[in-house]
């Protein structure tokens, strides 16, 4: 890879699989330093919704994308695309993870709690045995079923460590490579509103901390997930909690970590968080722009890492050159809501 190629952010719309929920779809692209985004959606399966995004960690021309049916891959930036054969039975991925040590080594989080692994880069797959109870109280009356595999981080310095964000579920974690998997959710929750967890992030900078976001805010944990507590960021909503969607950490930079949220699922508040400390200390970032909607996705260009992106979900997009100092709008065309996934390579 050339430190000259065009670097490329792609965004991912789609919506909920619960009945009634408006869905959006597509694939978008735009060459980093341009303002001009395409729909690339050649192989992807009709009115593609792609909740997850990854781009290959040693050859940004390969891209990985997680739809309604199946895992998606393409070789040349997103201009053609192919499903995997993977034997999942076309449930919706909400995930896609790499092994920070090993790029052979996959994993693709679905909707019900399924979870596969690749151990040759995409080729041939395997699902794991997933078997976690959930706290009951993600299974009430009237509740929503679904366990979503929202995100899977490992372990940059045990690869068999894996953890996994589930959407009205929890944190789970295997510690042998995803043969078994307990919940670490238990007693973590006052109400259903912190087991709806969205993303987790194993922090590179103090070892054994794990970081967890969902409904109900940002939680820590410095013991490999065993007891959480509230990172207390800036409340944004009347419950007094902030809706968190995503967590980043600066490639090149493992004291500085992002979270971008809102004030709740569909709000009129989006809004970005900071920690200059490897997540001990949290402050809410003055973008000197004020997104309309919740941040659901961060970015980062590998080689520039100070260029970075953030999307929200109404479909604006904004970019920074200096590290999140200052911001830029890149926005989606109009009718392109629904933000989900983005990535950078």
């Amino acid at each position: 890879m050339t430190t000259n190629r065009t670097c490329h952010v792609y965004i991912g719309l789609a919506g909920e699989t619960a009945p009634g929920r408006p869905v959006k779809s597509g694939l978008y692209r735009m060459a980093s330093g341009d303002e001009r985004w395409e729909l690339k959606t050649r192989g992807l399966p009709e009115a593609p919704a792609v909740r997850a995004l990854v781009a290959h960690p040693e050859d940004a021309d390969v891209v990985y994308a997680g739809t309604q049916a199946g895992v998606y891959r393409s070789a040349d930036c997103g201009e053609r695309w192919e499903r995997l054969d993977i034997p999942d039975r076309g449930l919706p991925v909400w995930s896609i993870a790499f092994d920070p040590r090993d790029a052979k080594v996959m994993y693709a989080g679905y909707e019900n709690c399924e979870i596969y692994r690749s151990d040759d880069g995409g080729e041939r797959w395997r699902r794991l045995p997933v078997t976690v109870r959930f706290p009951e109280v993600t299974v009430a009356p009237g509740s929503n079923p679904a366990k979503r595999v929202l995100k899977l981080a490992v372990d940059p310095a045990n690869r068999d460590e894996i953890y996994g964000a589930i959407e009205v579920g929890g944190v789970i974690r295997s510690l042998d490579g995803g043969e078994h998997w307990e919940n670490l959710s238990h007693g973590q929750y006052v109400n259903d509103d912190t087991v709806d967890m969205h993303g987790v992030l194993v922090g590179r900078w103090r070892p054994g901390h794990v970081f967890a976001i969902g409904r109900a805010g940002l939680f820590c944990s410095g013991d490999r997930g065993e007891h959480w507590a509230s990172a207390r960021l800036e409340p944004l909503n009347p419950k007094g909690q902030t809706y968190c969607r995503d967590i980043r950490e600066v490639p090149g930079d493992p004291r500085t970590i992002w979270v971008a949220g809102g004030a709740d699922f569909k709000s009129d508040l989006g809004a970005l968080f900071r920690s200059k400390d490897g997540g001990a200390t949290w402050s809410r970032a003055d973008m000197g722009v004020k997104p309309r909607s919740t941040v659901f996705a961060l970015a980062f260009d590998p080689r520039r890492p100070k260029q970075m992106y953030a999307a929200a979900s109404g479909g604006e997009v904004f970019a920074s050159a200096d590290g999140g100092e200052t911001w830029a709008e890149r926005p989606l065309p109009e009718d392109a809501t629904q933000v989900y996934a983005m990535a950078c390579a």
